[in-house]
């Protein structure tokens, strides 16, 4: 049996990123239902709001979901005894050291999962104790891994120093990539992109219409002096983008950050001066539809091409 099925409780092995303004109750137990495994993301909510998404999402689903907590956030120590007072069965967190709290959640038996960027970070966070890892490639929206190595480099090297069960995320929104990722090492995937333009998202619609209507090369690694994160063009892009090339220093791109750049563009819908968080795969999306229909599709995009891919299956001869 496929490991993160088995880890999770799941019968599909996909798992939808906890984004940042985008993975509320809604979009989590739609996924659970659809076979998958939902985050609510808990790095845009304060404990109240996070602590009412879990109920909600308990009340929608009775399927296993879980929590994204990214560990260099404020409140990390009160949601974390939140989770646990919730009894939230699966948390995957990020941003930070994973030895600092995968010990307490592991005694009050909740599932760990943390993702990295690197192979250095995926020992450190097994040596941890995490029960599995998400590979996050260079591909991906959000906040990435300042090495920036794809999803494909990423995942060899990964399982060549791990034998964890492995999530791969970045640049997977189709059956294909799926099957592709598999291919390299993963036991499943995690799916940020897709899921942000879905129905039950919890973005803005304009910024939902936007993914939709993204070109290839309309994503950029931006703000590498802070903290790099990948985002789409608008006007705000601009001036950060001219503010590094200018050879802004931290504390200047700080002041051009501001604060609630992301909430103003992917919450609120302010595609002008907001950041507009998504990855290079938003290229291939073009529509917003059900998370029922999207899983769907999924599953005959994989099945599809794991029957092409057999079929057309060749021995390499030596010459």
């Amino acid at each position: 049996m496929n490991r993160i099925c088995q880890l999770f409780g799941i019968s599909f092995p996909v798992i939808s990123g906890g984004m940042v303004w985008c993975s509320g109750w809604k979009l989590a137990s739609s996924v659970s239902n659809s076979g998958g495994l939902g985050l609510i993301g808990a790095g845009s909510m304060h404990p109240e709001v996070l602590s009412e998404h879990i109920r909600q999402c308990r009340a929608a689903t009775s399927l296993p979901f879980g929590v994204n907590i990214p560990l260099m956030y404020p409140n990390v120590e009160e949601i974390m005894h939140l989770v646990v007072r919730e009894q939230v069965p699966v948390v995957f967190t990020s941003a930070g050291n994973p030895a600092t709290w995968t010990p307490f959640l592991r005694s009050h038996g909740i599932l760990v999962a943390h993702v990295v960027s690197n192979t250095r970070f995926a020992v450190k966070a097994a040596e941890a104790g995490v029960h599995a890892l998400v590979a996050e490639g260079f591909e991906a929206g959000g906040h990435n891994g300042r090495e920036e190595t794809t999803t494909m480099v990423l995942l060899p090297l990964i399982r060549s120093a791990v034998d964890l069960p492995l999530m791969a995320a970045g640049g997977i929104a189709s059956g294909e990539a799926i099957l592709a990722a598999q291919a390299l090492g993963a036991d499943g995937v995690q799916i940020g992109s897709l899921f942000a333009s879905t129905t039950e998202s919890s973005a803005h619609p304009h910024f939902k219409q936007r993914i939709t209507e993204a070109a290839e090369g309309d994503t950029l690694l931006m703000l590498k002096a802070l903290a790099p994160v990948r985002m789409l063009r608008n006007p705000f892009f601009d001036q950060a983008r001219a503010a590094e090339l200018s050879g802004a220093g931290v504390e200047e791109l700080k002041l051009l950050l501001g604060k609630g750049r992301a909430k103003k563009g992917m919450f609120e819908g302010d595609l002008r001066e907001g950041q507009l968080e998504i990855g290079q795969v938003a290229a291939a999306i073009s529509r917003s539809e059900d998370v029922r229909i999207v899983m769907e599709r999924l599953r005959s995009e994989y099945l599809s091409a794991r029957n092409r891919v057999c079929a057309e299956s060749f021995t390499p001869t030596l010459e």
